[in-house]
């Protein structure tokens, strides 16, 4: 059923992208007059075929929906009556051929405007940044942060969440800067603080790059006691249940849930003896936590127990992000200008390898995103959905031929020379499209077996 669900909310994903970036083709295509023979959703052999007389375009839904095109007339696919060469795609000034081809991607864009739009009026929920315990020897400590503080900006931007934390000190991550940030703690005392972040590795930026600066969102003091438990998991098998307390851990005393933690972590695979008070009744359990890769880095241990936990308690931890109808439209294109801005640079730096290939992801683990997404719900699904679709509007306006980016490159040296490309050279450029193309997909498609493989 999970993977159902998974390749259920990837196939919207994909539906949604790919109708909405060819519409842009389409759309822009009818505006300039030119007439359009078919608008494919995937590729391969016609599934389901619909034609509507006015506009004599075929709708077409194929047999593998990885992709989709808009086919134009077009005197180079064959020959055309002299009474349709005003309606062929070549026929048209370069302007116009432009427009259409630079209408899919900003259809992306435009999309993840309206969808970021759309959440900023509604409201977008999230986690205060209030600062949890700070590890020893991280550049959090050096900074000296502590528990209990607030982050209320980071470098000039404000942070209303542990998303905005997070989003921004990446930017900043990847130029390796120092950055200040500004912190108010529990008695509302203003302090600034200089956070190195020249220490990351570009294979961090992969992963908990918060947790390696020592930046830990703040968890409220629970006692140990078990608010739920997995059916399968080692608690359950232990004989554990919900309401039991755990008094120790091989016979040392337990105050707080993330003692209790800390035992299983740093635990795995290996046995624990656990002190239980159930009711009136104390007894002995011994439990085997799970050794758990997270992330690709070290096992850990797991017991599929997590705490009882006083609502009052996390809710005084959650905000929203809400702004009137204007602003959030100016909040939405600043989002969307910032994404695809982060992402081009994010993309540079792949090529002088300042960040890591590992980056890179391909359909298996956009597919996973995409289930886990929706089943947090539609608000984080419809972000998700948002941050995707920059992704295909950039990666589209790249200038490597066979996609868009690189038809608008070879209209570029049309205007320059006067003349258009020749069909030589659009041969070479198509051959060198296919191998980065190509390179860039093994990539991708090694980073998700990877995944998969190593956590």
């Amino acid at each position: 059923m999970s993977l159902l669900f998974t390749l259920a909310a990837f196939a919207v994903t994909l539906g949604i992208l790919i109708v909405v970036h060819e519409y842009g083709h389409y759309i822009v295509a009818r505006w300039c007059g030119v007439r359009v023979l078919r608008f494919s959703v995937g590729f391969g052999k016609p599934m389901i075929t619909k034609k509507f007389a006015s506009a004599g375009t075929e709708w077409v839904l194929a047999a593998f929906p990885l992709g989709g095109y808009v086919k134009m007339l077009d005197e180079r696919e064959g020959p055309i009556e002299p009474v349709d060469m005003p309606f062929a795609f070549n026929s048209q000034s370069i302007y116009r051929r432009s427009a259409i081809v630079l209408a899919g991607p900003v259809a992306n864009l435009l999309l993840a405007v309206l969808l970021y739009w759309f959440l900023f009026i509604y409201g977008v929920p999230g986690i205060k940044p209030v600062l949890g315990e700070v590890p020893l020897a991280t550049p959090a400590a050096a900074a000296t942060f502590h528990r209990g503080d607030t982050i209320t900006q980071v470098g000039s931007e404000p942070t209303a969440t542990w998303q905005d934390v997070n989003w921004i000190l990446l930017q900043h991550a990847v130029q390796k800067a120092i950055v200040e940030i500004e912190t108010r703690n529990e008695r509302g005392e203003i302090a600034t603080h200089q956070l190195d972040l020249s220490g990351l590795s570009s294979d961090e930026l992969d992963k908990d790059f918060m947790g390696k600066l020592g930046l830990m969102r703040f968890q409220p003091d629970l006692p140990a006691k078990i608010g739920r438990i997995l059916p399968d998991g080692v608690a359950a098998k232990a004989g554990l249940r919900v309401g039991d307390e755990i008094l120790s851990v091989n016979q040392s005393p337990l105050d707080r849930w993330d003692e209790l933690v800390q035992w299983v972590r740093q635990n795995p695979g290996l046995p624990l003896t656990l002190d239980i008070k159930r009711g009136g009744e104390s007894f002995q359990v011994r439990a085997t936590p799970d050794s758990v890769k997270e992330n690709g880095n070290s096992p850990v241990g797991k017991i599929g127990a997590s705490p009882m936990v006083d609502p009052a308690l996390f809710a005084k931890l959650v905000t929203e992000v809400r702004y009137p109808v204007g602003r959030a439209f100016v909040q939405a294109l600043r989002k969307t200008w910032d994404t695809s801005l982060f992402s081009l640079k994010m993309l540079g730096k792949m090529v002088t390898g300042q960040v890591s290939w590992k980056n890179i992801s391909g359909p298996i683990t956009i597919a996973d995103y995409a289930g886990q997404s929706a089943r947090f719900g539609w608000v984080p699904y419809i972000s998700f959905l948002a941050l995707i679709s920059i992704s295909l509007g950039v990666l589209n306006l790249l200038p490597i031929p066979l996609l868009d980016g690189g038809h608008l490159m070879y209209y570029m040296v049309e205007m320059i020379k006067g003349s258009p490309v020749s069909e030589k050279t659009m041969e070479i450029g198509q051959q060198i499209g296919i191998a980065v193309l190509l390179t860039l997909m093994l990539f991708a498609f090694y980073n998700d077996i990877n995944r998969l493989v190593v956590g």
